[in-house]
Formats: C-alpha cells, structure tokens, sequence
C-alpha cells in the first residue's frame, strides 16, 4: 500500500513531542530582524524571539520558504513512492502555499497541497488529524474529506492588544473596521475564510475577559467539541487563567496553552492571543 506523508509549515503551532510522535515534516519559514535573517525553527523558540522583537529598531519582516526548499523534501519523502500531503497557513498570510503548490508542480512525487484559510493551532488541529489518519495507513483521498470538515468546523478568534504591529505589516487591511488612530484599543478577531472580522474592541483587559465569558457560553452549549487550543504572544498568565476555565468545562480534552511562532507573533505584538476550537457542530 502507498504510504503518505503529512508536511507543514512553521506557523502550525504544537508541542514537538506530538511532530515526532505523528512523523510531521515542517518546513519552515524566516523572519529577519534589523537585517539578521533567523529561521523559524526549534532553534528560535517565540520567548526569545518576543525579547529579540521587543529590541529591535524595526519591525521584523518574515518570509515564506523558498520553492527550492519543498521541491527537495517532497524528493526525499517521495523517493520510496509515498504520496505527500502538504498542509499550510492560508494564502491570504503568506506566499508559502503558493510556493507548495509551485513545487509540487516540478517534484518528481505525487504532491496534495492544501491551502486551510487557517493558522496556528487551527492549523495543527488538522495536521494533526491527518498524520493520524496517515500512521493507520489511510489514503491521501482518504484523508481529505475529513480534514476539509474539520477545518470547516474549526473556528479562530484572535485578540490584539495593540494594532501596531498588524499596521506596519500590511495586515490592518484585513481587518474591515479596523481603520483607526488609535493604535492601543483592544481587538477581538475571527480569522473565518483566510480574512480578519472584528467582532469586539475596547480598552483595557475587561475587553479580553467580558469576550471570553460570551465564548465560554458559546462553547459550554456546544456538545459536540473535540479541540480547544490557546496561543499566545509575550506572558501567559492571563491566558492561564483562560486554560484552566475551559479545562473546568471540559475536563476530557487536553487543552494545549502554547506560546505561538515568531512568525503569527511578527503580526500580532505582544499581549495577544488566539483561542481555537474544532467541533462536530458550529
């Protein structure tokens, strides 16, 4: 039977314990800093990159991976007739699907590119599931259909506690309504369909914490959730708080409290957070 293999990118958020349980291949993506290119790897973890951020003159720019870089894994993963299945962060925030699927077009392999119009652990959500489905030996369209539900029903609410950052990368324009001069109001996004839809702004933390009840009735009348996942950028008590409150609600679940990638952190600043679930029902 034809294996396949799962890769991804950087800015799929989770444990590296479960990357080399599930046999996750990740390419990854740079972000430059005052003129030093570092890749967004295990070796730049997102605490250190929140101090090397905080201290730099600009904002630091990143960058998807080369074209060169997916053709020679999709060769090596390839080489014993495994199908590939590539998994990535919507195009709408970067350029790496295109470079997939730009590579999946010159590899001597069979290459599946998937573009989820998600990111972070929303992202891994289905990465996840279809590494899974990979290890029990399922087919690359057998996998498909599922991930495509999943991510349908997989919902990413992010919160910015400045929009500085979003502005000077270009990304405030995403963000309908957001059109302001004042940079320091808090602001609680869906990320639905590769696009930004503020749902909630405010000052102060009140902002983030009235949100967050409204979104645990949501969640707590919902029955059919299989995964929650929060990310964060810069300190995570707050969000602890978060973790810990969902935990109550579902006490089945493993609820992952992760710092997220310099890459998602670039955009978002310090002080922001994301907060994902996938259920059977939305």
């Amino acid at each position: 039977m034809v294996k396949t293999k799962i890769v991804t990118d950087s800015s799929a958020t989770m444990k590296s314990s479960l990357r080399e349980q599930y046999n996750i291949h990740v390419v990854p993506l740079s972000v430059m800093i005052d003129g030093t290119v570092y890749s967004d790897d295990e070796n730049l973890t997102g605490e250190h990159f929140m101090e090397m951020m905080a201290a730099s003159k600009n904002l630091p720019k990143t960058s998807q991976p080369p074209i060169g870089e997916f053709v020679n894994l999709y060769d090596k993963l390839g080489a014993d007739g495994s199908e590939i299945l590539s998994i990535h962060m919507s195009e709408t925030l970067s350029g790496t699907v295109d470079a997939a699927k730009q590579a999946s077009n010159i590899t001597k392999s069979k290459v599946t590119v998937v573009d989820t119009e998600t990111t972070d652990q929303s992202l891994a959500f289905a990465v996840l599931r279809a590494a899974q489905l990979a290890q029990e030996e399922k087919t690359t369209e057998e996998i498909l259909p599922e991930i495509k539900q999943m991510l349908k029903n997989t919902k990413l609410y992010i919160g910015v506690s400045t929009l500085e950052n979003l502005v000077k990368g270009g990304r405030i324009s995403r963000a309908k309504g957001l059109l302001s001069s004042i940079l320091s109001i808090r602001v609680i996004m869906e990320f639905k369909n590769g696009d930004l839809f503020p749902i909630v702004k405010g000052r102060g933390t009140k902002t983030f914490n009235k949100w967050f009840e409204r979104l645990k009735n949501e969640l707590k009348n919902n029955s059919t959730v299989k995964k929650i996942g929060i990310s964060y950028a810069g300190g995570k008590e707050q969000f602890e708080k978060y973790k810990n409150e969902l935990q109550e609600l579902f006490p089945q679940l493993e609820i992952y409290l992760l710092h997220t990638t310099p890459i998602i952190a670039t955009h978002t600043g310090n002080g922001a957070f994301a907060i994902m679930y996938y259920a059977d029902q939305t």
